[in-house]
């Protein structure tokens, strides 16, 4: 009933495992795994809809609907509920986890190794000088280190000006600031298809002048701690030598 622990589980269960995912875990925009949760039924996250789903366990995330789960286990279902990660240590920590909870282990000590390796080849890539980027969407906020958007920053080879303005874990960076910073890059959510007040910074002239050419917008592989993030890092770091930031 979570999106990110939605596709944790579909990476790791056996065939026919999973009863019901969430309904946001088939929405592209925010699933790396879209098509695959598309073929399972859809939940709201709904105890009683859950309920009647007859499901073992019932895997949530720490902001999923807290009478939600407190129903469910008062009804006599398991829920195991997942902290969003924050780093690489956190996604590695939810892939073990999750492998026990679905009793796939081998398979979770598979994909930690291929994580590992991967993880390692991206260090060994990273740039002699690095880059400043920032991490800029709707309403001025922007991410630090302390984030998953932060770390699959530096993975990727870029400093964060979030770290200079003293924002380690994210806040509201004024436009004059960053256009004071003057990043190498600028990177944000991809827009909605509805019109927001809050994306309206995103359309300012200053913020177009800055790093000309060097605007790049996320994906969905940017959304969960799930080893998509070495993906996204990975995409991330192949575009520095075609923005001229680089190899």
């Amino acid at each position: 009933m979570n999106l990110c622990t939605d596709q944790l589980a579909l990476l790791l269960a056996a065939p026919g495992q999973l009863v019901s995912v969430s309904h946001l875990a088939a929405d592209p925009r925010a699933s790396a795994l879209a098509g695959a949760a598309a073929a399972l039924p859809a939940n709201r996250g709904l105890a009683e809809q859950i309920f009647l789903m007859r499901p073992d366990l019932v895997l949530a995330g720490s902001f999923s609907n807290p009478a939600t789960v407190d129903l469910l286990r008062r009804l006599g279902v398991r829920v195991e509920s997942f902290a969003p990660e924050t780093g690489m240590e956190d996604i590695r920590a939810a892939i073990a986890r999750m492998g026990a909870l679905l009793g796939r282990q081998a398979e979770a000590a598979a994909m930690l190794a291929r994580f590992d390796a991967d993880l390692a080849r991206l260090a060994a890539g990273a740039p002699a000088r690095r880059p400043r980027a920032a991490l800029y969407d709707a309403n001025g906020w922007t991410s630090g280190d302390a984030s998953l958007a932060g770390q699959i920053l530096r993975l990727a080879g870029f400093d964060n000006v979030a770290e200079a303005a003293g924002l380690h874990r994210g806040g509201t960076l004024p436009l004059e600031r960053l256009v004071m910073a003057d990043p190498d890059l600028v990177v944000s959510a991809a827009r909605r298809p509805a019109a927001s007040r809050a994306e309206e910074v995103l359309d300012h002239p200053a913020l177009a002048a800055l790093a000309p050419g060097r605007h790049v917008t996320t994906g969905a592989d940017w959304v969960c701690g799930t080893p998509f993030v070495l993906r996204a890092a990975a995409d991330l770091a192949a575009r520095r030598p075609a923005l001229g930031l680089g190899g």
